[in-house]
């Protein structure tokens, strides 16, 4: 994929950190050649996350994100530090830029030992180098450079580009599948569809397919019976979570079956856990209070799945009369104590480290969380059926 073609998700991002003044913003302006970042001697200049897509081979389409400094004593310093520290949730390669001219302070080494405690990959960009003695040792992520200079810039893109084969080769789904296998895709077009397009989950899912040869045939859940009889043997329906109940009666048990929600709580590595905590919904009395949380932010229609649907849903598979809280886009609670459970999207918007973080706060606070495809499936009685097509999986239930 291109660099417009890349979906957010899909890009890694690369992150610039430091105190503030030290740098940051000039260092990415040099880098891109553009004036991205707003450059001043006042401290604490940026101050929401700026970010600006460009491609760096070989590492391909990149986000390149400016945070404010982490040593801000401004009045409004604390929030700008917890926006700057969420972008650590999502940080891919992580550059601290520090002063060449001094050595790394307390709050630095910190910072340091917080990228190692998240296993996250960075480098030490030493900024300023033109206004003292560069040494003539240095550790293998360590570059002195001069944004202002333009001194060893294209030194720094290479190291950058060093981290290649950071981003894993995974698949959605074209792993189970061989060459010539058919599948259906069941996409629904309701009022919440984009005109013209399909939503981002089935575009990834259909390349994917495709990328595998496979006979890929993308229907709407009214026309599956006919697809169904006129396709010889398929191996794989996948479908919308919406439509499950509907599909999994339509489709032959010697079918496999799936949804796309499914495959991506596989892709961002949380489908055990996923699967593990639906079953919490036995669990829920009157009163408790289930978070409902989206990964993008969107105009939400009358029939909408996250604020409609899946309450009702699960509020007639329970019994109870259940309180739910809702977050989408980037909100995620810290403390997530008053919720019985968590259901969450399948966060095709959302980096994979950012999934993977909001899974761990929930495990760490011991809060059930699954995901929409998996919820519809349990409520619906075809979780088993929903994922035989991974049997490590499978195998737990």
């Amino acid at each position: 994929m291109g660099l417009n073609s890349t979906p957010s998700s899909e890009r890694i991002n690369i992150a610039f950190f430091g105190k503030t003044n030290s740098g940051k913003s000039s260092l990415i302006n040099a880098i891109t050649n553009q004036n991205i970042a707003i450059v001043s001697d006042i401290a604490g200049t940026t101050t929401d996350p700026v970010y600006k897509s460009m491609e760096i081979l070989p590492l391909g389409p990149v986000n390149l994100i400016d945070t404010a400094g982490f040593d801000d004593e401004s009045s409004l310093g604390k929030l700008r530090i917890e926006k700057t520290n969420s972008v650590l949730n999502k940080t891919d390669i992580a550059i601290l830029v520090t002063d060449a001219q001094t050595p790394l302070d307390e709050k630095e080494k910190q910072f340091i030992q917080n990228l190692n405690d998240k296993n996250i990959k960075y480098i030490i960009v030493y900024n300023k180098s033109d206004l003292t003695d560069i040494p003539e040792s240095k550790e293998y992520n360590e570059i002195y450079v001069s944004a202002l200079k333009n001194i060893n810039i294209e030194e720094l893109k290479d190291l950058i580009s060093s981290f290649n084969g950071i981003k894993q080769d995974k698949r959605l789904i074209s792993d189970k599948i061989s060459p010539n296998d058919k599948v259906i895709l069941v996409t629904p077009i309701d009022s919440a569809a984009p005109k013209g397009r399909i939503i981002l989950p089935q575009q990834q899912v259909l390349r994917d397919l495709l990328d595998s040869s496979a006979v890929t045939v993308v229907v709407k859940e009214t026309e599956l019976k006919e697809a169904l009889r006129t396709i010889n043997n398929p191996k794989l329906v996948i479908t919308d979570s919406q439509a499950f109940k509907k599909v999994s009666a339509e489709t032959p048990e010697n079918i496999l079956l799936t949804s796309f929600s499914i495959l991506f709580a596989r892709y961002k590595g949380v489908l055990e856990t996923a699967v593990k905590g639906v079953k919490s919904l036995e669990a829920i009395n009157d009163n408790d209070t289930i978070l409902i949380s989206e990964g993008c932010t969107h105009h939400r229609q009358c029939d909408d799945i996250g604020t409609v649907k899946l309450p009702n849903w699960i509020k007639t598979y329970t019994g109870k009369n259940i309180n739910f809280e809702f977050t989408s886009g980037t909100g995620f609670p810290d403390d997530l104590s008053k919720y019985k459970m968590i259901i969450h999207c399948g966060a095709c918007m959302l980096k994979e480290q950012e999934v993977i973080y909001r899974y761990n706060q929930a495990i760490k606070q011991n809060i059930p969380i699954s995901n929409y495809g998996i919820t519809i499936a349990y409520i619906n009685g075809i979780l088993k059926r929903s994922i035989q097509i991974f049997p490590e999986i499978y195998n737990i239930l």
